[in-house]
């Protein structure tokens, strides 16, 4: 049984499509729905401004709430900030965290928005508003659900939002394995980075997670795992230069499940980048991952 967080909200219908796939959110849900799949669909709720405002800042958030925010910022994050895109970027850390919680209970689930990744403390970036993966891993541990959290990104791009806002935290242990050459041009510093060369391949992806994801789970020891899960990393992503088969991501997300499975720790995955021109086949990828994570941590 796939346990998955939605909300009608995460998908929003553009007069003119961007590179940013505003509707992948709902072609995800359709492409679950139309394969048969058994799963829960849970909806999340607006993350409190409070839980917010604790990992961004105050003036930040009331831009974004308020559908003020300077165009500069705009520009930054890549789209226009008006009231839907406002309300989705609230329901999507509250979405990750109720994955998370659920996962808890469950073992796996995952929320079908989120790892908006390049958020920082003051504003958005590259697609991001807010920063859910922080946002989440904060509460998490403020509500006593965890002491120590793992916050792993398989996204093409770095992480780098959350390594700024998580730095410096003997809690939380931020990991990206990402496209050395990729988005963003400045890197900041996770806890630990594996930057890959372009069309590194299956093969130097599956080593290089293999080598580190094991070590980190058992030296860091944390209590649940949040997951970045993009699919940009595929060969065939706009915006990927890893240049990963399709057996590639399955193996990868078989190995992340496995090892989570291992240790018995909860696993919860937010969706991440995936980008193109065939939308259907980047919402299957995504779709894909969330049934091998579920399938491989149960």
């Amino acid at each position: 049984m796939l346990h998955v967080v939605h909300h009608p909200g995460y998908a929003i219908a553009r007069e003119s499509a961007g590179t940013f796939p505003h509707d992948k959110y709902a072609l995800v849900m359709q492409w679950l729905e139309q394969n048969g799949t058994a799963m829960t669909v849970h909806r999340p709720e607006i993350m409190p401004r409070a839980w917010l405002e604790a990992v961004h800042d105050p003036a930040y958030v009331e831009e974004v709430i308020s559908c003020t925010v300077p165009a500069a910022k705009q520009r930054r994050i890549g789209f226009a900030i008006d009231e839907r895109v406002s309300h989705r970027s609230q329901l999507s850390p509250g979405g990750t965290w109720l994955a998370a919680r659920l996962a808890c209970r469950h073992g796996f689930a995952a929320n079908s928005a989120g790892g908006s990744h390049h958020a920082l403390a003051e504003t958005g970036a590259g697609y991001c508003v807010f920063n859910d993966l922080a946002v989440a891993a904060n509460r998490l541990i403020e509500e006593g659900d965890a002491s120590r959290i793992l916050i792993l990104d398989l996204d093409v791009h770095q992480g780098d939002g959350t390594a700024a806002l998580m730095a410096g935290r003997a809690d939380i242990f931020t990991m990206s394995l990402h496209a050395e050459k990729n988005f963003p041009t400045r890197k900041a510093r996770s806890s630990l980075d594996i930057a890959l060369p372009d069309a590194a391949g299956d093969g130097a992806y599956l080593e290089a997670l293999g080598s580190a994801l094991p070590q980190v789970l058992d030296h860091f020891a944390p209590e649940i795992v949040l997951l970045q899960a993009g699919v940009d990393a595929h060969a065939d992503d706009k915006l990927g230069r890893l240049a990963l088969t399709d057996g590639g991501l399955i193996a990868r997300d078989q190995m992340v499940a496995a090892e989570a499975r291992l240790r018995g720790l909860p696993l919860a995955s937010t969706l991440g980048g995936g980008y193109g021109k065939d939308r259907e086949a980047v919402a299957a990828r995504h779709a894909r991952t969330m049934l091998t994570l579920a399938a491989g941590r149960a």
